[in-house]
């Protein structure tokens, strides 16, 4: 990946319905780096995330893969400190949510796929579609020297009374970010053998 200074985007940020043009810091790490290199990051600085950043993290969500283009997410970007307590609180006491500068909350919209997918749309569509946009905002994020984490470990009812949801939305992750305060030791993965987990087909 070719590195630049400064790379003027557009950046729409979908939760508040603006588009603007903003400048951003240049990308450290190719996709190949960052997937090798990510790691779960649950104590963060706290020194603010440029917006214009966290703009295009979003974007990077955005452009996810979803079943028919329906794109059945919405993304919510949390700053402020008593909703961040309430998600920590929401999320069986994760302190560290809360303690994130940002966190970001993803949520599947199960009707809209349902509309043209019906069952399967609603149960299985638009938490694939979710989950992809979780893994690039994740994967821009480390792109820009943001660490992260996914949580999915949190009681569904309680966030969504704590962002007033509508019924229509389901809280699929919250994905609390910042700069790492300190970098997880990288050690050695733990996987399953390469034949239990891959087949091949000829």
């Amino acid at each position: 990946m070719q590195e630049f200074s400064e790379l003027r985007i557009n950046a729409y940020r979908e939760s508040l319905d603006v588009l603007c043009s903003v400048e951003v810091t240049v990308l450290s790490k190719n996709v190949i780096e960052a997937i090798e290199e990510r790691r779960s990051v649950r104590q963060f600085k706290q020194d603010p995330i440029p917006e214009s950043v966290v703009n295009r993290i979003i974007d990077c969500g955005l452009k996810a893969p979803s079943a028919g283009n329906i794109q059945p997410w919405q993304f919510w970007v949390i700053w402020r400190p008593s909703l961040k307590a309430a998600l920590a609180e929401a999320a069986f006491g994760q302190e560290f949510v809360g303690q994130a500068p940002i966190v970001m909350v993803v949520l599947a919209e199960p009707a809209r796929s349902a509309t043209r997918y019906g069952y399967r749309g609603s149960e299985l569509y638009c938490i694939q579609d979710t989950a992809a946009a979780v893994q690039n905002m994740i994967l821009a994020a480390l792109a820009y020297g943001i660490g992260s984490c996914w949580v999915g470990a949190f009681d569904e009812k309680k966030v969504s009374k704590a962002l007033n949801l509508s019924e229509r939305f389901r809280p699929v992750a919250l994905v609390p970010m910042g700069y790492p305060a300190e970098l997880p030791a990288r050690r050695p993965r733990s996987c399953r053998p390469l034949e239990e987990t891959v087949i091949t087909v000829q």
